[in-house]
C-alpha cells in the first residue's frame, strides 16, 4: 500500500502503525507518532491499522543547542 510518512510517499507492507515503525528502522524508544494528524501512544501502535493513503508523523527530539 502506499501511505504518507514524513511528508514522502512510500510503498509499505505494514498492517499496523508498530509494524511500520519497524520496518522503517524507528526503533528510538522517545519518538512521537501521529496517524491522519492524531496523536498516537506508544502502547495503542500494534493496534493502529494503516490503510492506504493514510498521513503518518514520526518524531524524534533532537538535541543541542
Amino acid at each position: 500500500m502506499r501511505i504518507d510518512l514524513n511528508g514522502q510517499t512510500i510503498e509499505t507492507q505494514a498492517r499496523t502503525l508498530a509494524d511500520l515503525l519497524t520496518e522503517q528502522g524507528f526503533e528510538s524508544p522517545c519518538v512521537a507518532t501521529a496517524v491522519d494528524g492524531d496523536f498516537i501512544a506508544r502502547p495503542l501502535r500494534s493496534g493502529t491499522p494503516l490503510s492506504d493513503g493514510v498521513k503518518v508523523e514520526v518524531l524524534s527530539p533532537m538535541q543541542g543547542g
